[in-house]
């Protein structure tokens, strides 16, 4: 049966145009249940021996996917009406309702009921399209009622009106919690139930509802409709940015904006007005008197919010502590700042310092960026002491990481979750509510357990750590695999098996995915190869491994795991580019004179034999060894040679040398915790490796963009803003160094000669600082800005993209597949030049990409956690910050930055030995008095000078504080009374 469906669109060009549309109708259509005669079998999901069929529409699906998620529903029916609002509507919800139709456990079947001729509905002119969609649900669950009469069906909604119609009509519907706490054998069900909007959960069918409670204050302001945003925005009196919470001090935020030109500072989460970091807000400028700027202070452990925002008053219900949680900060690693994040930002803010910012206040939320996947962290203690009662007890749940708020949930498990992780979603904010409401998800397991806490950061990182599916790994060639004929013989393939070969990575690395070589030519030049595994040989475009692959974008790598991009087998086996065994590689190959012109290059698909897979150590003794004279060895100090001059070259033309402070773990084999950290040591032949690689970037670059002038994917460093230098030229100025910033190449002079002959880690440190100010990478496609604009800062390159490691990042494969079309070996795919799709994927790959980056980094601290743990350590440090109530230092030996508190707590630590100063006092913040343009702080009767760059001495301690966050504690001793041997140095 043929039906045709007209609507009206809006086009691109905001032309309105009429759409008319063949719709079919048919009878065959499966019921997906074994109970029905006439339904196929192998399109069977639904069993025949289940207690009832539940139905559920588009708002349960999207509100209440952690339910649905839950083990104990199953034999659910997804009409297709709603998997297509709900597509339209959430894509993250919508992935996890196709992974929940397409896992086997769960039974849920979709039934195309828009194509049926019996539940095909017209819309009535009366009714809007939610209205439209609802009844379409009751005359599908109808359907299944007289199709097969012995199966209970209940159709799951939270709409009261829906529900009324539905009895009418004699189906039974109920609420979402009136099902789950129907369930005996599930009493956390209940739990897992979203809230309504209201901040209450949603009502009984007969009419029972949770207690709204007493009346509260409002503390918040309404948003306003996104109508009048819309068009304030474009008058210019409001501005459009995404909220960024300083996560040093969860009571600061920035939304950078262009049309102000610099980060708006929103001051209390009053001004932030409910909105979460990552949400997309529309912010409104308070009048210039009312600016403020980041305090003098250091923000203590444990400090409450401030109490001139009206957020920390206390409400009037009971369940509710009588304020706001403490949040404190406790010193971190250093490399979990991220670049443009610094220990200024540790500080509330102030209207009495001189450096006032554009101040503004949230006025609405254009979009909202709460995690569909839910926060980590574990509940509350009681303060108060109060007995537990019967039923759901109202708790707060404190996230881990201190930029979101805590959480108010009802949970009947309270005791039982006490000492455990878990994982809340957020369902609403109310006006009247200083937390957001929101409800338990499930249990990640016990605190402080290694694994739970890995998850834990894994899920704060939105790292994707599941299976890969049975379709993916069909992509997969079986193992074992080896080269083939076929592959020998391909005319677009060369045969360099010839050639000497080998591959230089960290120890124990298994997914290699680059090896070079070197040798030299007859006519007195050198040949210099790059071989990149060849993974797009495996991964076709529009199958299911490269879809995952492009989801997941990059592999993350923990101290001791690896979520990998790609399945294992091709990883570590079939890619990977090992000693002894013929591979498949894209060879990158030069003629070069040995002062490094390049004479020559040509790019090509080939097979290889890598001759030896070495390690950077066993790399660097080869090159220091002259009595190796074997091939490998003697190609390799030629190579090195050769990274010598390209490095200078970089240099000369502007490249900056920066540091970051890296560390490695010695590993217990049987426990796996750690038995020591320390510097991880960085070779010659790391370096000379990295030149290798650069140069095959920026060469494939030039080539691909020379075929492909708006499709290719780039990748780019933009030129840092003067105010994020701010920090290094107040460090640079107080210890009389000058730093010139106007160019890369005068800011890399100005490194080099920061130097102190008397200190040697003093320059290391002053390039830690720099890195800080940097911007971060990125990608982009050719076509979104002016050529002038692919500049990468650091690199000093014109051009730059990433083709070296296609094994764990899927924009190398994206490259290969551009290279290849650009030498003749294949068609460019037609969705390669869709401009909005490459936009699309470099945001996921630039998204991921800093993901994995900041798991990496949390996974470093959890295990310097884990060394101190049962531990006290005394340390070199360096003093990087200093602040009215007291400092911030490094530790270069475990790579740890972190406040040191002149405060009460910090009164049992001596300042002897720190300083120009030599006094056995124990003093307190209120006896220093802070020197901002010397960056230091001195004692009021002048003895004591604790300047930046000072060196002192720390004891390093685990300490828990709210939310059983573990953090590192240091405090400042006497470094003068200490034996050599007690102190960890540099």
């Amino acid at each position: 049966m043929l039906q045709h469906k007209k609507f009206v669109k809006k086009t691109k060009q905001n032309k309105i145009v009429q759409v008319s549309r063949e719709h079919y109708l048919r009878d065959d259509i499966w019921s997906g249940t074994p109970l029905d005669p006439e339904s196929d079998a192998a399109a069977n999901k639904l069993s025949a021996t289940a207690k009832h069929y539940l139905v559920v529409d588009t708002n349960v699906a999207l509100s209440q996917i952690d339910f649905l998620e839950h083990a104990a529903v199953d034999d659910v029916i997804i009409m297709s009406v709603v998997l297509e609002e709900v597509r339209h509507r959430n894509a993250s919800v919508y992935q996890r309702l196709r992974r929940l139709v397409e896992s086997p456990a769960k039974r849920f079947f979709v039934f195309v009921n828009e194509h049926h001729r019996e539940t095909y509905i017209k819309a009535d002119v009366n009714e809007s399209p939610n209205d439209r969609n609802d009844r379409a649900i009751r005359i599908a669950a109808a359907w299944y009622m007289r199709r097969v009469p012995g199966m209970p069906i209940i159709v799951l909604t939270n709409d009261a009106e829906n529900r009324r119609k539905a009895l009418e009509m004699g189906i039974n519907a109920m609420s979402v919690q009136a099902y789950a706490r129907s369930l005996p054998d599930a009493p956390e069900l209940a739990d897992i139930t979203a809230v309504e909007s209201n901040g209450q959960a949603a009502m009984d069918i007969d009419g029972g509802a949770v207690s709204k409670g007493k009346k509260r204050k409002r503390i918040y302001e309404d948003h306003r409709p996104m109508s009048s945003i819309a068009a304030a925005i474009k008058q210019g009196t409001l501005h459009q940015g995404s909220l960024r919470v300083n996560r040093f001090n969860p009571y600061e935020g920035y939304v950078g904006s262009e049309s102000v030109g610099q980060d708006i500072l929103l001051a209390g989460r009053t001004a932030m007005n409910r909105a979460l970091d990552g949400d997309i807000v529309a912010v409104e400028l308070l009048p210039e008197e009312q600016w403020v700027s980041a305090s003098a202070q250091l923000r203590k452990h444990d400090e409450a919010e401030p109490n001139a925002d009206e957020a920390s008053q206390p409400t009037s219900e009971e369940e509710e502590d009588a304020d706001m949680a403490r949040e404190g900060g406790g010193a971190s690693l250093a490399p979990q700042v991220a670049p443009g994040e610094h220990y200024d930002d540790i500080s509330s803010s102030s209207s009495s310092s001189k450096d006032k910012r554009p101040t503004g206040r949230v006025v609405g939320i254009i979009r909202r960026n709460w995690r569909t996947r839910g926060y980590s962290g574990s509940l509350q203690p009681d303060r108060l002491g109060r007995p537990a009662k019967q039923g759901p007890s109202n708790v707060l749940f404190c996230p881990v990481e201190r930029r979101y708020p805590f959480i108010r949930i009802q949970t009947r498990q309270a005791d039982t979750l006490a000492d455990k992780r878990l994982v809340v979603a957020i369902d609403s904010w109310e006006v009247d509510s200083a937390y957001p409401s929101g409800h338990y998800v499930r249990t990640l397991g016990t605190i402080g357990d290694k694994d739970t806490e890995t998850e834990v950061l894994l899920l704060e990182n939105d790292i994707n750590t599941s299976p890969f599916s049975p379709a993916v790994h069909a992509c997969v060639p079986p193992l074992p695999w080896s080269v083939t004929e076929a592959d020998l013989n391909d005319p677009n393939r060369e045969d360099l098996r010839h050639l000497p070969i080998c591959s230089v990575d960290p120890p124990g690395c298994k997914d290699i995915d680059d090896a070079l070589h070197m040798r030299p030519l007859p006519n007195g030049t050198l040949e210099l190869g790059v071989h990149i595994a060849d993974v797009t040989h495996f991964l076709h475009p529009a199958t299911a491994m490269d879809t995952e692959a492009a989801s997941r974008a990059t592999t993350t790598y923990l101290v001791q795991r690896r979520i990998d991009m790609l399945p294992k087998p091709l990883t570590e086996d079939i890619c990977s580019l090992r000693a002894g065994v013929e591979r498949l590689a894209f060879s990158v190959l030069w003629e070069i004179t040995k002062d490094a012109r390049i004479v020559s290059v040509r790019f090509t698909k080939s097979v290889i034999k890598s001759r030896a897979a070495l390690t950077y150590a066993e790399a660097q003794s080869r090159i220091d060894d002259e009595r190796l004279q074997d091939e490998l060895s003697v190609n390799l100090r030629r190579m090195n040679a050769i990274a010598r001059v390209l490095r200078r070259q970089r240099s000369e033309r502007g490249a900056l040398q920066l540091a970051s402070p890296e560390v490695k773990f010695e590993i217990d084999t049987e426990t796996h915790d750690p038995l020591d950290v320390g510097m991880y040591q960085v070779r010659e032949a790391n370096q000379m490796v990295e030149e290798m690689m650069l140069l095959a970037n920026v060469t494939v670059a030039e080539h691909v963009l020379s075929h492909f002038a708006t499709c290719t994917l780039l990748r780019r460093h933009q030129v840092p803003p003067p105010r994020q230098f701010e920090p290094l030229l107040k460090a640079a100025s107080a210890a009389h160094f000058s730093i010139d910033i106007s160019s890369s190449k005068t800011l890399a002079e100005s490194l080099d000669l920061a130097q102190r002959p008397e200190d040697a880690y003093f320059n290391k440190l002053v390039r830690i600082m720099a890195t800080r100010c940097m911007t971060q990478a990125a990608y982009f496609g050719s076509g979104e800005v002016s050529p002038p604009e692919y500049y990468h800062y650091g690199l000093a390159a014109p051009l730059y993209t990433h083709f070296t490691s296609p094994i764990r990042r899927y924009a190398d494969v994206v490259v290969h597949r551009l290279l290849a079309a650009a030498i003749g070996l294949n068609r460019l795919p037609e969705d390669a030049k869709d401009g909005d799709r490459l936009h699309a994927l470099a945001g996921n790959l630039n998204l991921r990409h800093r993901n994995a980056q900041m798991a990496g980094r949390a996974s470093v601290e959890l295990h310097t956690l884990i060394f101190f743990k049962d531990r006290e350590v005394i340390a070199d440090a360096r003093v990087t910050r200093v602040r009215a109530n007291g400092l911030v230092v490094f530790v270069p030996k475990y790579g740890i930055e972190g406040p040191v508190y002149l405060t009460e707590k910090a009164k049992t630590a001596s300042m002897q030995g720190i300083g120009a100063g030599n006094t056995a006092a124990k003093p307190g913040s209120e006896d220093f008095q802070l020197d901002e343009d010397q960056q230091m702080l001195a004692s009021k009767d002048g003895k004591v000078q604790i300047k930046i760059f000072d060196k002192a001495a720390v004891r390093i301690s685990v300490v828990e504080g709210t939310g059983h966050r573990r953090q590192l504690l240091l405090q400042l001793v006497d470094r003068a009374l200490l034996p050599q041997s007690e102190l960890a140095s540099v």
